[in-house]
């Protein structure tokens, strides 16, 4: 049967991916607008990444404290709940005067949500398609991230310095309250994934499960680290160059739309084995040369090719779904979102920091070379493990043939 097929065979699947792609719209316009906000009114490279990527660091609170939640509550109620929530805050956020603070502690709260709100909508895609069609369904909301990024960012751009920032952030609040409505009239009513009351308790519990592997321990680390240091040099868009972020933006997501079509589509069993490591190298590629200032052309072109590379998460993520029970997929998901995106915001602090003390481009040099150490040292404890797991199988004892009487 053609993917196309499969999925059209999923009629729920549709509403399913316009919430995400609204939320995705969302977020990338109001990330954009708050931004440019921050930078003008600070000048700091620090403030305004973090302002950025910095909601992501609450992941990891949400991941230890809330992530049961993410199977144990009704998912379309709590995909539309999630929905409204940001819709609130990032109208909050548009309020002319606010403090540099309550900006944060807006960003903060809206974290802890979204911690939750992965894992509800990971599992929830789990329940819509089946597992075998689990990386089609996941790299097509992949494609469409990708392509609402890129007009997102352009047209956010557009949109920042025609409208106003503020005036953005609200636009980016309506998109918010579009999505909980075509979650309430276009998904179906379903129970929770997992029986019992969401807690702390429960969900270090799970945690601890999916921790207690150290293949998964690995993976998680793969999956996490390299992303959010890359994406701590995106985080630094805006300072690099002010008037042509926009362009950076979308030649990144440009990047990731093509390299997720491909890994989703394309990609042999064999090659979505082997490729994540020389992925996630191709995706630091491009920051070392940014460093040197080429021409805008150069940048974005090397930006578009290094972001092929982001399909090393698609094909790490495939791995995951066949690692974790049915019953606690929603919080391995979660765990993997949270964890991401936590990543990402200590990535972006990090490349902040670097840059107020330097430059963005040496703050982008600094955390590429540091995303290609990480990944080369996680390849070799991956590999470790599987030449130790191939010694065992080879020192066991052949099976005994049953005697014939």
């Amino acid at each position: 049967m053609p993917p196309r097929q499969k999925l059209r065979d999923t009629p729920e699947f549709t509403p399913f991916l316009l919430v995400a792609t609204l939320q995705v719209a969302a977020a990338t316009v109001s990330s954009l607008a708050l931004a440019t906000l921050v930078y003008a009114a600070t000048a700091s490279p620090f403030l305004a990444a973090l302002s950025m990527f910095g909601a992501s660091l609450t992941q990891v609170a949400g991941a230890v404290l809330l992530m049961s939640a993410a199977d144990r509550l009704p998912p379309r109620a709590a995909t539309a709940a999630l929905a409204l929530f940001f819709a609130v805050g990032t109208a909050v956020l548009a309020v002319p005067g606010l403090p540099l603070g309550a900006v944060f502690a807006v960003l903060l709260c809206q974290g802890l949500a979204a911690s939750v709100g992965g894992g509800v909508r990971y599992g929830l895609l789990g329940e819509i398609l089946p597992r075998e069609h689990y990386v089609l369904g996941r790299s097509v909301l992949g494609m469409g991230a990708g392509t609402v990024q890129i007009c997102g960012f352009a047209v956010g751009g557009v949109l920042v310095g025609a409208v106003s920032p503020r005036g953005t952030l609200l636009g980016a609040a309506g998109l918010y309250a579009t999505a909980a409505a075509v979650a309430l009239t276009g998904l179906r009513r379903r129970k929770p994934r997992a029986v019992g009351r969401a807690s702390i308790g429960e969900t270090r519990r799970v945690n601890s499960l999916l921790w207690s592997s150290r293949s998964r321990r690995l993976l998680y680390l793969a999956l996490w680290v390299p992303n959010g240091l890359i994406v701590g040099c995106e985080s630094l868009f805006v300072p690099y160059a002010p008037g042509h972020a926009g362009q950076l933006f979308a030649a990144s997501a440009l990047g990731m739309l093509a390299g997720d079509t491909v890994a989703g589509r394309f990609l042999s069993v064999r090659l979505r084995r082997l490729l994540p490591v020389p992925l996630l190298l191709l995706l630091a590629a491009p920051y070392p040369l940014l460093a040197l200032r080429p021409p805008l052309p150069v940048a974005v072109v090397a930006l578009f090719i290094g972001s092929l590379g982001y399909a090393a998460g698609l094909l790490q993520q495939e791995r995951l779904v066949g690692l974790v029970p049915v019953d606690v997929m929603g919080q391995a998901l979660g765990l993997h979102s949270s964890g991401m995106l936590a990543c990402q915001g200590v990535g972006a602090a990090l490349a902040g920091a670097v840059a107020q003390g330097r430059s963005a481009g040496a703050g982008m040099a600094v955390m590429a070379v540091a995303s290609v150490a990480v990944t080369l040292g996680l390849a070799v404890e991956s590999g470790r493990i599987r030449r130790s797991r191939r010694g065992v199988e080879r020192q066991l004892p052949a099976p005994q043939q049953a005697s014939g009487g």
